[in-house]
Parts: structure tokens; sequence; C-alpha cells
């Protein structure tokens, strides 16, 4: 793979997210119970615990997918208040600052992998069609998927698609990315693939939150591990010390389960 996959010409500082007693709950369900993470501009945030945990509608209300209860969501120096109304505006600059990636890779099927990139610049950055399809051929070659560029997203395997829908977040310039499982629906091999971008983007220094179950990413690439259940944090802190030696019994039977597998 080429270097430089984020590298900018308007040079885009990559912004901290402050996540401050986010709750959220649907009916009488609560999800989400006074989350407080912090994670710092070009560091990775590794989430992990069992499924029904609330990791995914954390994600999912950093970029207000989801409607928090109660709490505040900072990222950069641009704060977002559960119960307040958010404009338009507010709604627009914080999903052109947090790209998202998620387990589908939501691709439009009847575009090409070209139009997939170039289209979102177009309508969200006001790219013109020729610069915003020159920037998703610069990263589609980054990616090594350039020769895929004029073909729909159903003639290229997953791995090339969650790559393509990376890509395609990438190209909007954002200053954090949010990583909601991406490899759970691909083949281990083919999800190897996808966790080597996240590797060059991670050493390039984007600031990212990713919701894994891929314990080694989590060891190796992390720079902060978040354990979740039961819409708490059971345990945070050093991800190589958590994994050897957690402090929690929570904890110690989830990493139990998933690295006896």
């Amino acid at each position: 793979m080429n270097p430089g996959l984020i590298t900018q010409s308007n040079a885009i500082a990559h912004a901290g997210v402050e996540i401050s007693h986010l709750s959220k709950s649907y009916g009488d369900n609560l999800v989400l119970d006074d989350i407080s993470i912090s994670v710092k501009p070009g560091s990775v945030t590794a989430l992990i615990g069992p499924s029904g945990s609330g990791k995914s509608t954390l994600l999912r209300c950093v970029n207000l997918l989801e409607t928090p209860d109660k709490g505040t969501i900072t990222v950069g120096t641009q704060t977002i208040e559960a119960g307040r109304k958010v404009k338009d505006r507010q709604l627009l600059e914080l999903r052109r600052q947090v790209g998202m990636v998620f387990q589908s890779f939501n691709l439009f099927p009847h575009f090409s992998v070209l139009r997939n990139v170039a289209f979102p610049q177009e309508k969200i950055l006001g790219r013109s069609r020729e610069e915003a399809e020159a920037r998703a051929l610069t990263l589609l070659e980054r990616v090594g998927l350039k020769d895929k560029a004029h073909q729909h997203p159903s003639r290229c395997s997953g791995g090339q698609q969650q790559r393509i829908a990376i890509v395609r977040a990438l190209a909007l310039d954002p200053r954090a990315m949010l990583f909601d499982e991406p490899t759970s629906a691909l083949d281990p091999e083919v999800g190897i693939e996808v966790l080597a971008v996240m590797r060059e983007l991670a050493d390039a220094g984007m600031t990212m939150i990713v919701v894994t179950h891929e314990m080694s990413f989590a060891r190796d690439v992390g720079d902060h591990l978040v354990v979740m259940a039961e819409g708490h944090i059971v345990e945070e802190g050093d991800p190589a010390r958590i994994m050897a030696d957690p402090r929690e019994e929570r904890t110690r039977r989830f990493l139990s389960a998933v690295l006896d597998r």
C-alpha cells in the first residue's frame, strides 16, 4: 500500500473527542448509562465488550445518528449538548468532521465505485465533479482499488467494498473516524485487508474510535481500551495491561470467552 493515505493539501488537524456523562434509553431500556470517554487527538480508542453492551449505540450518538438523552459530545471545538435543538448547520458540520464506517458497507449499488466516493464530496463539501473524482481516484489508488473505479460495488469482494467505504469517509477530510465492527461481516482472511488500512490510518495519526472483536487490533493498535457491558464502562486503560491482567471479573469473563475461541 502506498504511504500517505490521509495526506491532505489543506492539512486538516485531527480532533479529539470528548464524551461526557452520555445516557441513552429506548423506552424503558437504558442502553447507555452515564458514559464518559476522552479520546486524545491522533489516538485510537478501542471499544470491546459483549453484544448488547451499547458500543454501537455510543458511536451512533457521537455523530448524532442517534440522539442522546443526557450528556455532551465535543469534537474539536464543537460541542453538542443533549436536550438542546441542533441546527442543521451544526449537524452538517459535525458529520463533516466525524467519518463513520459501518458493519455493512452502505454503498450505493447503482453508482460506480468512483461515484460512490465522489458524490458525497460534491453534496457535502461542494466540490466540483472533476475535483471530487480526482480526490476519489487518488484515494482508491492508495488502497489498491483504482482498477475498480468504474465497476459497481456488486463486482467487488466484501473486503474491497469495506475499503471503498473507508475511502468514501476519508474523502470528506474528517478530523476523526468511527468504526463500528468493520470486519464483522467479512471472512477472517478478507478482514485482514481492512485492518491493514485501519492500521495505516492509526500510524498516520487519525483520531479513531473503533468498536471491534479483533482483540489483536485492540491490543496492538489501540492507545486506550474501553470495556463495556450492559450500558456501562466496566474497565478502561492501557490495552496490553487489560488484556494481560484485567482487574474486573466482568472483563475477565469476556476476554476468556473471546480469546479462547
